[in-house]
């Protein structure tokens, strides 16, 4: 059973830092990628960052470009968002899905990612 469990979110003041993490299990992971959404009320869900845990080749959303960073530890089945200078448009409940190997090369499109984790609450004050 694929499994994606997010942690790390909460609040904190602009400027300020946060690292979500999204530990997965249950799946091969040269076959997949993991990617971060997020979703602010009454807006759609957006893609934020993705890794291949083939290559560890990423991609980055054009709003978080140099603030944030996504890596990933193969020994603890975790992917992380370290977050920097955080904006209070960066609230929003943050979620990491999975994407398989087929529809490479990796991208934020929301319609390939096939497992979803619950999500994590992240709030950004002014």
């Amino acid at each position: 059973e694929v499994q994606l469990v997010e942690s790390g979110g909460g609040l904190v003041q602009a400027g300020g830092s946060l690292r979500l993490s999204c530990a997965h299990s249950g799946f091969t992971a040269d076959d997949y990628a993991i990617g971060w959404f997020r979703q602010a009320p009454g807006k759609e869900r957006e893609g934020v960052s993705c890794i291949s845990l083939s290559d560890g080749a990423t991609y980055y959303a054009d709003s978080v470009k140099g603030r944030f960073t996504i890596s990933s530890d193969s020994a603890k089945n975790t992917v992380y968002l370290q977050m920097n200078s955080l904006k209070p448009e960066d609230t929003a409940v943050y979620y990491c899905a999975a994407e398989f190997r087929s529809y490479w090369p990796i991208s934020l499109n929301i319609d390939e990612y096939e497992y979803w984790g619950q999500g994590t609450h992240v709030t950004v004050s002014s």
